[in-house]
């Protein structure tokens, strides 16, 4: 029996869902969590500011907790009605169109043995419609469609934040810094992300022997449909996010140039480097859509680099969010 079997913690898991587009996604999420090796104690599901999927998943879900969002709409005030309400010590986060391994669950527990462990970051695989990614979709943006890329740090490394479609945190730390800023996370028609690493920096700022570490063990499967496999939400998707690092860069101050370090390495070596393999082997193989591939990081960083630039000079508006952002259905990534 492993360590993490017997350590006694007792685990719940979160899942947000706001579309009834989506129903058999999340249909496949939840089943996932009943095959796991080590069957959490609650699975809580959050609907967001729908009524009709909300009644829908109180007839077909028995044995979770399904609650609506007690919070302003978005992923962010969604998970933190999730993490309040679930029964566990340890909270981990599934997305609504991820499916889990039959291990995640174990696998994620694991690291947290380590009392200085406060959150782990499971390994988030695309699962692309039609099979296979396009040709010209860099690995090294793989984060585009919420997915671990290439560049993340070896087993059980420290890492700044988690992806959001598999994450764990101590409960007791996400109540202790507050939860999910609603200055960050999806809402809207604007993709605007970072709250996973919002919340992230302030949990280890506030506990300074504290780490969050990758757990490549932990693997789930985030769905990839064909509308985001095309170039206008490549670049939509990097705009935001850059827009969304503008966000937090304010949020951190003096502290912003620590705070972004991971993407000041990502864009000085990891695509460099990316862009260097894709030319050299668009030679080898006479690939036209490895050329592609390396034109695609040199604009996908432009682009995040300008979404960035526009963020910082626009500042926020109303309530903390990017100036200029849709309140709509909410678009979970």
């Amino acid at each position: 029996m492993s360590d993490v079997l017997r350590s006694g913690e007792e685990v719940s898991v979160v899942v947000c869902a706001f579309s009834e587009g989506r129903w058999e996604e999340l249909c496949a999420a939840l089943t996932s969590l009943e095959r796991q090796s080590r069957v959490p104690e609650d699975v809580v599901l959050v609907i967001d500011h729908n009524e009709a999927l909300y009644e829908r998943s109180l007839a077909a879900f028995e044995r979770v907790t399904v609650v609506r969002n007690a919070e302003q709409q978005g992923l962010s005030g969604a998970r933190n009605t999730g993490f309040r309400a679930a029964r566990g010590s340890i909270v981990l986060f599934l997305d609504d169109d991820a499916t889990a391994e039959r291990h995640w669950v174990e696998n994620m527990m694991a690291p947290l043995n380590d009392p200085d462990v406060v959150g782990v970051g499971g390994f988030v695989l695309p699962a692309w419609a039609g099979g296979a990614a396009p040709g010209w979709f860099p690995e090294e943006f793989h984060w585009v469609v919420g997915c671990s890329y290439r560049g993340l740090p070896p087993h059980r490394s420290q890492i700044r934040n988690p992806i959001g479609a598999a994450m764990a945190f101590r409960t007791d730390s996400l109540k202790a810094c507050g939860g999910f800023t609603s200055e960050l996370g999806r809402i809207g028609d604007k993709p605007v992300g970072c709250e996973e690493t919002d919340l992230a920096l302030r949990i280890t700022a506030a506990q300074p022997q504290s780490r969050v570490v990758l757990a490549r063990d932990a693997v789930v499967h985030h769905s990839v449909p064909r509308q985001r496999q095309t170039a206008d939400y490549f670049f939509r998707r990097c705009y935001w996010e850059g827009v969304s690092k503008a966000v937090l860069a304010r949020r951190l101050g003096t502290g912003a140039s620590t705070g972004l370090s991971d993407e000041r390495n990502h864009a000085l070596r990891t695509l460099p480097q990316g862009m260097a393999l894709a030319v050299v082997d668009a030679w080898t193989r006479r690939s036209p859509s490895r050329v592609l591939r390396a034109a695609s990081i040199a604009l996908g960083l432009a682009v995040t680099a300008g979404g960035y630039a526009m963020g910082r000079l626009q500042g926020t508006g109303s309530g903390g969010r990017v100036r200029g952002e849709v309140r709509g259905e909410a678009a979970h990534a």
